[in-house]
Parts: C-alpha cells; sequence; structure tokens
C-alpha cells in the first residue's frame, strides 16, 4: 500500500493548510505542530512531511525552532522544505533534526547549489520538489511559475543521481477534489526507478487506494486529515496492515 506521509505547514508556528499555495487562504488548524506530530506518531506513521511556509515566502528558513522542537519530540523520519536556499539554510535543516529536506526553487534557480548537497549529504537526504502548474514548475512558495515542463526537470536531476521527488500538482493542493492521476503516470513511465511522492488533491482512502493501483510509493496528505476526509483510526488501521 501507499504510504502515507501526514504534512504538517508551518506560519508562524502554527500549524496550518492553504488552498492552492494561496497564503492568503491560510487555516490554522493546530497552534502547536508538535501536538499533531505525536498524534500521527501515535497510529503508526513514521515518516511526517514538514513545510516551512514563512520561509518559502522569505527565500530563507525560518521556523527551524519547530522543527527542532518536532525532531525532539519524535523519532519519525522527518523530510523539511520551504527557504532553504543556501548551504547554511541547508545546515541549519540538518542540524534542527531533519532527516531529509525538500529543494523545489532552489533546484530551479541555481541547479548548482542543488546538486552541491546532492554530492555532499546523498540521495538518501536529498528530495528533488517537482511541483507543478498547468505542467510547469513552480517556484517561491508557488507564487511564480518557471518555463521548466516537469517531465524534463526531473529528469534533468535523475540523470544527476536524484532518488526521491516529491511532486505536487498546485491545481488541486488543498482542494480535495483527488490527486493527478495521470500526471503520476506519466512521470513514473519516464522514470519508473524513482521513488516519487505525490502530494495535493487527496480527499479520502479511495484517492491513495488509487494511487496505490498505479504503484506510487508515498503519498503526502494534509487538509484531508485535518476536515477528518481521513480518521487518524483509518490511517492506523492501514499502517498495521
Amino acid at each position: 500500500m501507499t504510504t502515507i506521509i501526514p504534512a504538517i505547514d508551518i506560519i508562524d508556528g502554527k500549524c496550518v493548510r492553504l488552498t492552492k499555495g494561496d497564503y492568503e487562504s491560510s487555516r490554522v488548524y493546530a497552534d502547536d505542530p508538535v501536538d499533531m506530530a505525536l498524534r500521527f506518531r501515535d497510529c503508526g506513521c513514521t515518516r511526517l512531511h514538514v513545510v516551512d511556509l514563512d520561509g518559502a515566502r522569505s527565500q530563507h528558513i525560518v521556523n527551524y525552532r519547530t522543527l527542532e522542537r518536532i525532531a525532539s519530540s519524535t523519532d519519525m523520519i522527518i523530510d523539511f522544505g520551504g527557504g532553504i536556499k543556501s548551504d547554511e539554510d541547508a545546515k541549519i535543516a540538518f542540524e534542527s533534526g531533519a532527516s531529509m529536506i525538500t529543494g523545489g526553487s532552489i533546484a530551479v534557480k541555481d541547479p548548482a547549489i542543488f546538486t552541491g548537497w546532492l554530492n555532499r549529504y546523498g540521495n538518501e537526504h536529498i528530495i528533488l520538489g517537482a511541483d507543478a502548474r498547468n505542467g510547469k514548475i513552480a517556484t517561491v512558495g508557488w507564487l511564480d511559475e518557471s518555463e521548466h515542463d516537469i517531465v524534463p526537470f526531473i529528469g534533468s536531476y535523475v540523470e544527476k543521481g536524484i532518488r526521491y521527488v516529491i511532486s505536487t500538482d498546485i491545481n488541486v493542493d488543498g482542494t480535495l477534489n483527488g490527486p493527478s492521476i495521470e500526471l503520476y503516470k506519466n512521470i513514473l513511465t519516464a522514470f519508473p526507478d524513482i521513488y516519487l511522492i505525490a502530494s495535493g488533491g487527496v480527499s479520502g482512502i479511495t484517492d491513495i487506494e488509487r494511487l496505490d493501483t498505479i504503484l506510487v510509493p508515498a503519498v503526502i496528505v494534509g487538509k484531508a486529515i485535518y476536515e477528518g476526509r481521513i480518521t487518524l483510526k483509518e490511517i492506523e488501521k492501514m499502517n498495521l496492515n
């Protein structure tokens, strides 16, 4: 079964969710992300996706203290992204407890830095963030759209040794309208050996089952959990199977 990776997105130290990456749509779901992380841990989740939305908008890591608190309170594998734009940002993220870091905008705007991380930390610790709107890679917290088509963009880093890829279709993120199955089919057809992490649009367990049928290894789930479309008991049951 496709692995569920719960999402914790952070603004001002609080757990929030956006719709289609729009900061104006921000809704607070928990004042303390650590409490949410512990709830996910207690239902059997071993991985956690943490995004520093303040960092994504500010172009440098911001909520590393919150990351530090989550990491010191759980033994979960944390992948962390948002605002990691320099070697110092990457160092802070790892020192604050991230097991993996995700680079999206930096992989577009400064490939040399991102490739340097890949070589320095190894492909088990670096994730390529390939988030797209209308098939084009988006950057700067999804506020800007690049000229890069998603599949060739991923391919350029597969050639450099990338193994983990998170891909969000921004048009469905936070909408609860279902994931972009065709997008993930296309990516996996082109690169069957990558560990693809789907993200965006999941509305319930049925969507995760659909991703499983096309052999997507893992999926990030946020709003569907926070809105009660997928319960922690359902996640626990899946983790036990």
